[in-house]
């Protein structure tokens, strides 16, 4: 892995985990969803700093550049990524239909009571 690809690692990931922290702290991010975000700045850091290993990784799996590697973990974290913000999406739509529900009820009760 080249020495400048290396430091875009290095300094990508200390940026996002520094805006991760600053997020936080501002209460505009929770920690559960910052988590993984966390994760995989450690991660590439790790990757920048122990490039020789990530080369041999890389090597054993059958890329022919570790830079190839680099690019499959990163879209990976993405994809998983994706797919947890979709659950969670998933998860406040079936929210929203829910109460979208209780406040159909409960005007059709304030109707009928007024109707009375």
């Amino acid at each position: 892995m080249s020495l400048t690809l290396r430091i875009i690692l290095i300094i990508s990931s200390i940026i996002s985990f520094l805006l991760c922290i600053k997020r936080i702290k501002q209460a505009k991010l929770k920690v559960e969803n910052s988590i993984l975000w966390m994760i995989g700045s450690f991660v590439l850091i790790l990757m920048a700093i122990f490039d020789k290993a990530i080369a041999w990784v890389a090597t054993k799996l059958g890329f022919m550049a570790t830079v190839n590697f680099v690019y499959l973990i990163v879209i990976a974290f993405l994809l998983a990524q994706v797919f947890i913000d979709n659950l969670r999406i998933a998860e406040l739509n079936e929210k929203v239909k829910n109460l979208d529900h209780y406040v159909a009820l409960e005007n059709n009760r304030k109707e009928r009571e007024k109707n009375k």
